[in-house]
This record gives C-alpha cells, sequence and structure tokens, in this order.
C-alpha cells in the first residue's frame, strides 16, 4: 500500500471526518480544537473546544458532534512523542459538544445522564433515525477509576439514556451495515462487545 502524509503538526488528532469537498475534520485532545484539513495539507481552525475533544460526527443536521472527554494531562518525551496521562489537573467536565461548522459556534448538549455526569466521552455514532450512540470512557486518577459506558441520545437535547454500565475504558463504537448491532471496543481489556439493538437506546443484554 502505498500511503502519502496529508499534513502534519496536530495535537494528537482524532475522529477524522470526510467530507464532501474532499476536506476532512479532525479533533486535537491536546490542541483542544476542531481542525479542518484541506486536501493540500492547510489546516483551518474551525472551533476552539476546550476539555479534550476525543470522537467526532456529522449529525442529521449538518452539525459536528463531539465527543468532548474534559482533557487528560500530557506527558512529552524528547523524541517528540507525547502521550495523555490521567486527568487533567483543570479538569472541570466531559460531554457532547455540537459545533456549527459555518459559524463556529459551540455549545454543550450533554454533560449528565440521569443526575450522573458524563465522564469522559470517546466516540460517536449516528443511526439511521438520526439519533447518536456514544461511549464513554471514563476517567483514572490518583488512585481512583470512573467506570465508563455506552450512552444514547437525540441531537435535540430532548432525551439521553445510559444502554450499558459498567464498561472498563470503552472506546470506540459502531454500527453493524443493517444497523441492528452495536458494537462497542474496551482499551483495558481488550474486548470488543456487540449487543442486539432492541430500540432507541435499548440494548439486549446477554
Amino acid at each position: 500500500l502505498n500511503f502519502r502524509e496529508v499534513t502534519s503538526g496536530l495535537k494528537f488528532p482524532e475522529g477524522p471526518i470526510a467530507m464532501a469537498d474532499g476536506s476532512v475534520l479532525v479533533v486535537e485532545i491536546e490542541g483542544a480544537r476542531l481542525i479542518r484539513v484541506l486536501p493540500d495539507g492547510a489546516k483551518q481552525v474551525v472551533a476552539d473546544l476546550g476539555g479534550g475533544p476525543n470522537g467526532a460526527a456529522i449529525g442529521p443536521d449538518g452539525k459536528c458532534y463531539v465527543c468532548n472527554n474534559g482533557g487528560f494531562n500530557w506527558i512529552h518525551h524528547d523524541d517528540g512523542f507525547s502521550r495523555p496521562h490521567g486527568r487533567a489537573d483543570g479538569y472541570e467536565k466531559g460531554g457532547i459538544q455540537r459545533v456549527d461548522l459555518q459559524t463556529g459556534a459551540v455549545e454543550w448538549l450533554y454533560t449528565h445522564c440521569d443526575g450522573n455526569p458524563i465522564m469522559g466521552p470517546n466516540d460517536i455514532v449516528f443511526d439511521a433515525d438520526g439519533g447518536m450512540w456514544f461511549t464513554d470512557h471514563g476517567k483514572s486518577y490518583d488512585r481512583l477509576m470512573d467506570r465508563g459506558a455506552v450512552f444514547y441520545a437525540r441531537t435535540d437535547g430532548s432525551f439521553i439514556t445510559e444502554a450499558a454500565f459498567p464498561m472498563i475504558t470503552a472506546n470506540g463504537v459502531g454500527l453493524s451495515p443493517d444497523g441492528q448491532t452495536l458494537y462497542a471496543t474496551e482499551t483495558e481489556t481488550g474486548r470488543l462487545w456487540a449487543w442486539p439493538i432492541l430500540g432507541p437506546g435499548e440494548l439486549a443484554k446477554q
């Protein structure tokens, strides 16, 4: 396979989205921004998001929905390699942000579910009905670990539900081609989970 570097200098990019105009949207976890990378490699800042934007997806309304994990502390090595380490000292919250790609306006859509805080959202996928499934990786700090989960929510802010809990560092999430099965990964356990979908936000627990 032949690979071509499109651009460089991004600060821990995640969640690439291929756009119809040939550009690619990526979030920077360390840079805390949403970036548009043009076909010639030029970079444009779409929005400053704060925290730690992790996964992203385009919703049915054409806006970009971002899993913001609230941020990490970072370890920078002499060879230029950077890696996340624990919860950011300035951590305030995690949640789902909505970004207007035309204006760059950012709003927090969800930060809690049933009174419980969303700790560190990681990845997101939309179903055929326009609802979003997303994972919460949880947070690790000091001697503690907040367990993760899988959530389902509507884009208008009217509905969010916890679909699977507990998860140990829930990471990627995806749907089967027929939209009838949800898949989610756990980083620390190395597991890939699959659940039949019974309805919006409802999984068959086995």
